[in-house]
């Protein structure tokens, strides 16, 4: 990626004055550019794994007070938008995110660390976008068929865990052949030359440390 020049979006400075009642801003750029860089076809980073997410409703929040879980940093997250709580709470939260994204709510939200985004690399950022594009998938039927909704004929979408998960020293032992050949299908693509470039963001997801938890 050291020749594609992106303009990507950055977080508004309001954010950094830590005022604890402006510590989230959303941003219509940021999907905006996801779309056009991403997602659609014509664009410098398009990725074919994401195409189910063209129609997805997608908000973007930019935070800007750090999170930390279990002695980790967290500058990424996919969530899906659900507000399990007592009525009032529930009302609270849908007039809280419809003054931030307007109505139809998002089905999903990513949020991501306002001071990593401004201070990290193009490959930083690019990698964190689509690390939590990635946890967002389409559903399969029985068959692994994509699954379509019936109403609107848009992909129908769930959040999802990483590829592989695998311990050091069972892959040091044993080696890659996972039964489901996916660890083995990882190390070749770690093996190989990458198609944008290196990052470093591993363990830096919070959809990833709360499935772990879970």
């Amino acid at each position: 990626m050291s020749d594609i020049k992106i303009d990507r979006p950055m977080p508004p400075e309001s954010l950094f004055n830590y005022d604890p009642a402006h510590t989230f801003e959303p941003s219509l750029e940021l999907a905006g550019w996801v779309r056009q860089h991403i997602l659609e076809e014509s664009g410098k980073l398009f990725n074919p794994d994401h195409v189910h997410l063209l129609d997805a409703n997608i908000g973007y929040l930019w935070a800007g007070m750090p999170n930390e879980r279990k002695g980790q940093r967290v500058i990424g997250m996919a969530e899906e938008l659900t507000f399990r709580c007592g009525r009032w709470q529930k009302y609270r939260q849908e007039m809280q995110f419809a003054q931030w994204f307007d109505t139809p709510l998002p089905d999903y939200i990513i949020t991501l660390d306002a001071a990593f985004c401004e201070n990290c690399s193009d490959i930083d950022f690019c990698a964190l976008v689509e690390h939590e594009l990635y946890h967002i998938r389409q559903q399969l039927d029985a068959f692994g068929v994509p699954k379509f909704s019936k109403s609107t004929g848009r992909p129908m979408l769930e959040l999802r865990g990483h590829d592989v998960e695998e311990f050091v020293g069972v892959v040091r032992r044993y080696g890659a052949g996972s039964p489901d050949g996916k660890l083995e299908e990882l190390v070749q693509a770690a093996n190989s030359k990458p198609e944008v470039s290196k990052a470093n963001i591993s363990a830096a997801c919070g959809t990833c440390q709360m499935r772990l938890a879970s």
